[in-house]
């Protein structure tokens, strides 16, 4: 089940960075040998950001990007609250599903864009 991301809001910078970090996650995942199934799939239950397949394991992924750690990794700004609509969302696509996949997991993928650097990517397997 594939779902077109939604539009962004290109006057939104926060929202343009976001894409953009959805953007490197993609990346990084096909570079790891994952196919991408879907972007930003959402439903009233939550949303969820990327959705991956490799070796007949779907993963779940929920993207943070920062430019800087002054308030903390990216992975930090996962609160509990966070966590309780992915699982929400991840139920409702599961449900959504004409033939849903038995093995699954949610992870998360922290992208740090310094800048002039490359970005660093801390993937974090497991989060539910």
């Amino acid at each position: 089940m594939e779902i077109n991301p939604r539009t962004s809001d290109a006057k939104d910078p926060r929202r343009r960075f976001g894409d953009r970090g959805e953007d490197f996650a993609a990346d990084f995942f096909t570079a790891q040998g994952f196919r991408l199934v879907a972007r930003n799939w959402s439903c009233r239950l939550g949303e969820i950001d990327l959705i991956v397949a490799r070796d007949g394991v779907v993963r779940f992924v929920e993207v943070k990007t920062r430019r800087t750690t002054t308030y903390g990794n990216p992975e930090e700004a996962i609160t509990q609250s966070k966590l309780k609509h992915l699982a929400r969302a991840i139920e409702a696509y599961l449900r959504a599903c004409t033939s849903p996949p038995e093995d699954y997991q949610a992870d998360a993928l922290a992208i740090t864009l310094l800048p002039g650097q490359s970005p660093q990517f801390h993937w974090v397997e497991h989060i539910l």
